[in-house]
């Protein structure tokens, strides 16, 4: 039987065992004793927040808003030093966001995905192996896969986190890791090398704005129809979009190999359809073994894998969005046959293009 929950009951739940005990509860705890006592549902959403917009919401206001979102919650779920997205991020979303409960009990935990804290009101305490940081208002803070942390937040403050599906940096943010800043830097060493814990804060600079294209988003993570998670993609793509401007005069990260190489990126990405190494290796006057040692570096792919990602990320977005037969969708991709992109697509995908867009699509099925 599946339980429910809203964000409401579970911190009046987490409030006042602090306040009666002093001591704090982790989120499968809190569960729990609410399981124990009766408290939770076993009636899903009935769809309100279909119609939910958030707009431009006073903070307050937006937090009361939360209180009444319903999830799903797992009782007798034990606590997990190790954390898949297939744990926490619902089935089809690239992207889920929650409001972090206050009163946790720090609890050192890593998982293969992606994850973003902002501090909305007040502050937050990160704990990240040994280290011991405060997070303050306005501030994003992004942890890479595989790193020991967890987060802190006081009674007055108010942080949101947003986890990301690994896959969906090679679709719906893949355009992301071809910039050459800082923030750029960071998601393509953390995607390549998850051997390594690592993270990046950042300051916003419109903290007002990144809240308001967080709030939408996550407004769009409890939809439940079919627009709900491309929706919630746009929106951290515009917050991806305001924090590489922010970023994009950031000095090169310590060991980064070759920072004008963000010029060979933008070309491949305007030219990914038609493009060779030959042709790339002579616009830019590199041998092609040394622009090959350049590519490997920066992006940890070959040159032949990045056009790869580049053309099937496209065709990803055209199977969701249009009614193009496969054919006119490998050709817009690059790819000169059907049956050759096919092929390409189940080797990285696990199924063919026709079956990606019955499962994934928004326009609806337009045979092969």
């Amino acid at each position: 039987m599946a339980y429910y929950t809203n964000y409401g009951a579970l911190q009046r739940e987490m409030t006042t065992y602090y306040q009666r005990t002093g001591r704090r509860l982790q989120f499968p705890e809190a569960v729990e004793a609410m399981y124990q006592r009766g408290e939770l549902s076993d009636l899903p959403p009935a769809g309100e927040e279909n119609r939910l917009v958030a707009g431009n919401m006073e903070p307050e206001e937006f937090s009361r808003l939360v209180d009444s979102f319903r999830f799903q919650v797992e009782p007798g779920a034990a606590l997990r030093e190790q954390v898949n997205e297939d744990d926490i991020i619902p089935l089809l979303r690239d992207v889920f966001i929650i409001r972090h409960p206050r009163f946790t009990r720090p609890y050192l935990h890593m998982h293969n995905y992606v994850e973003i804290n902002y501090v909305a009101e007040g502050s937050c305490q990160l704990h990240f192996e040994q280290e011991v940081r405060t997070l303050r208002s306005g501030e994003l803070c992004i942890i890479a896969p595989r790193s020991n942390h967890d987060i802190e937040v006081p009674d007055d403050s108010t942080v949101y986190s947003v986890m990301f599906r690994r896959s969906a940096f090679e679709t719906s943010f893949f355009a992301l890791l071809l910039h050459d800043d800082s923030l750029s830097r960071f998601f393509r060493s953390a995607l390549r090398d998850d051997s390594a814990p690592d993270y990046l804060v950042l300051k916003a600079e419109n903290p007002r704005w990144i809240q308001t294209i967080l709030q939408n988003a996550m407004v769009e993570c409890y939809k439940s129809d079919s627009f709900s998670d491309m929706c919630c993609v746009s929106y951290i793509n515009i917050l991806f979009a305001c924090l590489l401007r922010s970023a994009g005069g950031a000095l090169p990260a310590p060991g980064e190999k070759n920072s004008a190489f963000t010029s060979v990126l933008h070309y491949i990405r305007q030219n990914y359809r038609t493009l060779t190494l030959a042709e790339l290796a002579e616009r830019f006057h590199y041998s092609k073994p040394h622009l090959c040692t350049l590519m490997k570096q920066n992006t940890g792919m070959r040159f032949t894998e990045l056009v790869r990602h580049i053309r099937l990320s496209h065709a990803v977005e055209y199977l969701q969005n249009t009614n193009r037969s496969i054919g006119e969708i490998a050709d817009a991709v690059g790819y000169h046959s059907a049956d050759h992109f096919s092929r390409v697509f189940r080797s990285a995908y696990g199924i063919s293009p026709q079956e990606y867009r019955r499962k994934n699509s928004v326009s609806g099925p337009n045979g092969s």
